[in-house]
């Protein structure tokens, strides 16, 4: 064998293992990628179960003729910044997940503030209607718990992919960076005033 073959065959092996492990992290990446685009595909199916159920219970709420209507309005103008606020998850940044977190919690609120004055109305709290969509809510309430969850599950093998070396130097090559995870939303860490009132 010539002397001038051994350094090209070296060269040429070399070359051959850095294709194969850019094709292979490429490969993975996008593997990963689409496993959090599904979680989040998840999520946002989880939050517009809760939107659609909301609109029927608001219906059912309107039918208790004394009922304060601030709390509806407010409800509903949750509601409506809670659809409008999108994200992309190929492109989830830290801000849009908190802008997209806070919107969520407003609703949250704004719907246990219903909830809460509905207990002072005896009337509709016996409606079979809204009994049933009480109880939809609080199963799509864990079910929206749960599709976080899964989505921060699906966040954390794709992170450590691209941000573990020598990773991280094709991540930014393949535009690939690490995504943000949920966070409990604002003011979930104080506890809760539980009071019953029985006059």
């Amino acid at each position: 064998m010539k002397k001038w073959l051994i350094p090209v065959i070296i060269i040429v092996v070399i070359i051959f293992g850095i294709y194969r492990w850019a094709v292979g992290f490429n490969n993975n990446a996008v593997r990963l990628n689409e496993s959090v685009s599904e979680a989040w595909g998840n999520v946002q199916t989880s939050y517009q179960r809760r939107n659609d159920l909301i609109g029927n219970l608001v219906n059912t709420v309107k039918g208790a003729a004394d009922f304060e209507r601030k709390t509806l309005t407010d409800v509903i103008e949750a509601r409506s910044k809670a659809t409008q606020t999108t994200i992309d998850p190929a492109n989830i940044t830290p801000e849009q997940l908190k802008q997209f977190n806070e919107a969520q919690g407003g609703l949250s609120s704004a719907l246990s503030r219903l909830l809460v004055t509905v207990e002072r109305y005896p009337e509709l709290k016996a409606n079979e209607n809204f009994l049933k969509l009480q109880d939809e809510l609080t199963s799509t309430e864990n079910t929206i718990q749960t599709a976080r969850t899964r989505y921060n599950e699906a966040i954390k093998p794709f992170n450590n992919h691209v941000k573990t070396f020598p990773n991280s130097l094709l991540a930014g090559l393949f535009h690939f960076e690490g995504k943000p995870y949920f966070d409990a939303e604002a003011g979930a860490e104080k506890p809760v005033d539980v009071e019953f009132d029985f006059n």
